[in-house]
């Protein structure tokens, strides 16, 4: 998908085959969200690659690349060149994506939202490892969480 400059590359490994018109919708949103928080937080990505996954392939791509053998909601790579636009991966487990939606009494829809915010934060340069930097994503997740789902009303 592309979105301005920015180009959005959706990859099913996963059974999340939603109808065209939900994909549609999906990759709508997905672009809105990452411009949204591009511009917000003047970052500059040209190429963001979401590959939706289970949570065996995640658990593997976390054991192979991070050293940690268990499956996670998300995983993210940046890549990025001083002078060149930013680029990166959000990898997502859609099984723990929904098992987290039920866990804390979540819409799925928003809970994978809140995920792929997550990731993008981190491809602006926020880290969550100790207690107040997970503070502070909590806080612009919930930010950007607002502002896209009051965009939705407009339309």
């Amino acid at each position: 998908m592309l979105s301005g400059s920015l180009e959005i590359n959706v990859i099913n490994c996963e059974k999340f085959s939603p109808k065209r018109k939900e994909r549609k919708e999906f990759e709508k949103l997905l672009g809105k969200t990452a411009l949204t928080i591009s511009k917000s937080e003047s970052r500059n990505f040209n190429l963001l690659n979401v590959i939706l996954c289970n949570d065996r392939f995640i658990k593997e791509y976390n054991r192979k690349y991070l050293g940690h053998n268990y499956e996670t909601d998300i995983i993210t790579f940046y890549y990025n060149d001083e002078d060149e636009p930013s680029e990166g991966e959000l990898i997502v487990s859609l099984e723990t994506v929904y098992r987290n939606a039920e866990r804390y009494k979540k819409e799925k829809d928003e809970e994978l939202l809140r995920v792929l915010i997550h990731g993008m934060l981190h491809l602006c340069g926020y880290n969550d490892k100790k207690a107040t930097e997970k503070k502070e994503m909590r806080n612009k997740e919930n930010k950007y969480l607002r502002i896209i789902r009051n965009a939705g009303k407009d339309n």
